[in-house]
């Protein structure tokens, strides 16, 4: 016994077969593709959040103030060429005099100032190179173009930041641990 008698569409039977084969192909495809996109959809949520990340992290660091070191590591044993300088101290040589001034004195103060992005009396530098040959054991003074202050006091382990020239507080700072 025979099926059913085949209903002629006017294709042949390969021709149907190719047809389902393409039809399977194209179907691949679409599916194939369906799943890149839900990929691609997901690569860029989590690109999104990178982003958000990295755009915090540099607004973070863009708002942190640049300030002149309180502690020793990766410093150099190199003593500046005086105690008041005209050109600022490089960062190596100014944690080498938190640990000790002139290489082997007690732990140093260094004075620093920036007039360049901010607006000095005439007289603070002068006043403040009076303050350090008020003690020429262990205190250096040096312009600092490059902090986020007018004026940074640092010894080991602290910092004093000043916007205004206040003798009695620099004085206070130098004699102890800082107030």
């Amino acid at each position: 016994m025979a099926g059913p008698p085949e209903v002629e569409t006017g294709r042949s039977p390969s021709e149907r077969r190719r047809q389902k084969a393409a039809e399977k192909v194209a179907e691949e495809r679409r599916r194939r593709w369906r799943r890149w996109r839900r990929r691609g959809s997901r690569v860029a949520v989590v690109l999104l959040i990178l982003g958000g990340i990295a755009a915090g992290i540099a607004l973070w660091l863009s708002r942190q103030k640049v300030l002149p070191p309180t502690t020793m590591a990766n410093h150099v044993e190199l003593s500046p060429r005086a105690h008041v300088l005209t050109e600022p101290m490089p960062v190596e040589i100014q944690k080498h005099m938190l640990e000790h001034a002139d290489g082997g004195g007690p732990p140093g103060v260094i004075m620093q100032y920036n007039c360049q992005k901010f607006t000095c009396p005439a007289t603070l530098v002068d006043a403040l190179t009076r303050i350090a040959k008020d003690y020429p054991a262990f205190v250096y003074l040096a312009p600092n173009p490059t902090m986020d202050a007018r004026i940074a006091l640092t010894r080991l382990g602290r910092i004093l930041v000043l916007e205004e020239f206040d003798p009695d507080r620099i004085h206070r700072f130098i004699r102890a641990d800082g107030t």
